[in-house]
């Protein structure tokens, strides 16, 4: 089973950029979506961004014109390029795929990378 990896994680101040990496272990051409959650303390996780395997991208109204969504087949990657950070992006961000557009995230959920977004 195709296993992801999350990294790119990090500190940084409010208004401050960082761009997060999801490589997986192999091909995503097969996957109809990839998508980008997050999980804050005593908060259910939640997805922030979505791509599918045509380019479309959707967005939670949180984020929406601050990240972007984007993936390389050729490296099996997704990216998350998040701009203009806030305190309330803080958050351990995880990866998963869907195999059809209604379909649940079917993979097994990686370690995560933590971002924290300082005031």
């Amino acid at each position: 089973q195709v296993q992801l990896v999350e990294s790119g994680g990090g500190l940084v101040q409010e208004g401050g950029s960082l761009r997060l990496s999801c490589a997986a272990s192999g091909s995503i051409l097969s996957m109809y979506a990839l998508g980008w959650f997050r999980q804050a303390p005593g908060k259910q996780r939640e997805l922030v961004a979505r791509i599918t395997s045509g380019g479309s991208t959707s967005y939670a109204g949180s984020v929406k014109g601050r990240f972007t969504i984007s993936r390389d087949n050729a490296k099996n990657t997704v990216y998350l390029q998040m701009n203009s950070l806030k305190p309330e992006d803080t958050a351990v961000y995880y990866c998963n795929a869907q195999k059809s557009s209604n379909g649940v995230y079917y993979l097994p959920w990686g370690q995560g990378t933590q971002v924290t977004v300082s005031s």
